[in-house]
């Protein structure tokens, strides 16, 4: 059955185009998402690098930090003036040119799936140290520079077929050759459509794998931090792996932070990227020359429901480092202060640790006893006698020798004569 091709003079695309009030009300929007996420990720950044410097962080938490951090404001910088020019102004009137609309869209898709996949590396890496430490000991200080560089060559591999597959071209309807009215859109090319749909396809299914990916190491890491200590059950595979039974509290609260981070923005990016991937996947479904004059409708109100929410999760990064680490959160406002007021974690621990060494220290002096049966009299000008025998003094030892505030568990009492 075949059916009859749009006639372009009985259709006017700008009618598709949003209200004035609409439009005013998105730019009004894009901004304060796009302020709050420059600012947020820069003082991330900054945040990072102070609790580095004062032995709150281990640096390969702080790279993945920074690398994620960086894909973010990359992602607000670059997509949301053009989208609020391109997509929400002047939709149908693309004046950038062939060249900037495939070097924007390749930036765009690399920077955006460069987020993705730095969450993938750091919960790799943050599912090694829990579920595996050993292994993750052997390999520290040499991995994560690799995996970073893994995320950001792997978001290039994703949108080199970008620069390829679109570029600027109007609407053509199926039986012309030339585009319908004086319409000008930065979009996928006709004569690449094949290969556009396999790379959408192929970024959604990278999409879908990294979020199941990250979802299941969050899973094992739970089982683990839920195991008895100096047990690493639960792994994906079922291995067990004994972890350092000498590993604090502080430790153990960093890594369930940590988690708790990673599932917080597992659900982001699940809420905040579908809509967007739902558009890609419209826009790859059907190309444009068959589309109705209702799909495209349904196309445009999307798009905009759409971005919003895409660019909110590179704006919720910052929030929810702030809801899982109460450090983090001291931290971040301070800097937006200006003033910080942290100390090092060491300066911090001695002066928790000084009220315990002076006990300690009192507990080690000698105290006075009595002899068994017996009993105090006065002096007999002889200091220190009694009637039957000389004081006695307990002197508190360590089997260990150490003088820390640790070592009292090892404290046995021995009864010395002077």
């Amino acid at each position: 059955m075949n059916i009859e091709p749009e006639v372009a003079e009985e259709k006017n695309w700008r009618d598709l185009e949003a209200s004035y009030s609409v439009k005013v009300f998105l730019t009004i929007l894009y901004v304060l998402i796009l302020v709050t996420g420059i600012v947020g990720n820069a003082v991330t950044i900054r945040v990072t690098q102070v609790l580095l410097q004062n032995g709150y962080l281990h640096k390969n938490v702080t790279d993945h930090m920074v690398s994620l951090a960086c894909s973010d404001l990359l992602v607000l910088i670059i997509g949301m003036p053009v989208e609020l020019y391109s997509a929400i102004w002047f939709p149908f009137s693309s004046t950038s040119g062939n060249v900037n609309c495939k070097m924007y869209n390749f930036l765009f898709e690399a920077c955006s799936y460069a987020t993705i996949l730095n969450v993938a590396t750091m919960s790799f890496e943050r599912y090694m140290a829990i579920c595996h430490p050993f292994r993750f000991k052997r390999l520290a200080g040499k991995h994560t520079s690799t995996l970073i560089a893994f995320a950001w060559l792997t978001s290039v591999v994703v949108a080199l077929p970008m620069l390829f597959t679109t570029g600027t071209q109007g609407h053509i309807p199926s039986a012309r050759s030339v585009p319908d009215q004086n319409v000008t859109f930065c979009t996928n090319l006709r004569e690449r459509w094949v290969m556009y749909q396999v790379s959408i396809s192929g970024a959604f299914v990278v999409y879908m794998v990294v979020l199941s990916g990250v979802a299941v190491m969050c899973w094992a890491m739970v089982l683990v931090l839920r195991g008895p200590m100096g047990s690493a059950a639960g792994g994906v595979n079922g291995s067990t792996e004994a972890s350092p039974k000498h590993e604090s509290s502080r430790v153990k609260t960093a890594r369930k932070q940590t988690i708790i981070f990673l599932g917080l923005i597992v659900g982001a990016l699940t809420v905040c990227w579908m809509p967007n991937q739902v558009r890609r996947l419209m826009g790859a479904a059907l190309p444009k020359a068959s589309w109705t004059r209702a799909y495209f409708q349904s196309y445009v109100t999307l798009q905009p429901v759409a971005d919003t929410f895409f660019y909110l999760s590179s704006v919720l990064n910052p929030l929810l480092y702030n809801l899982s680490s109460r450090q983090f959160r001291e931290v971040f406002v301070q800097v937006l202060r200006c003033r910080l007021r942290i100390e090092h974690v060491n300066k911090r621990t001695v002066r928790t640790a000084a009220p315990a060494a002076e006990v300690s220290t009192r507990s080690r002096r000698p105290l006075l006893s009595l002899p068994r049966g017996g009993r105090k009299e006065r002096s007999t000008g002889a200091p220190g006698k009694t009637r039957d025998g000389p004081l006695r003094f307990l002197i508190f030892k360590t089997n260990s020798g150490s003088a820390h505030p640790s070592a009292a568990k090892d404290t046995v009492p021995t009864e010395t004569e002077i």
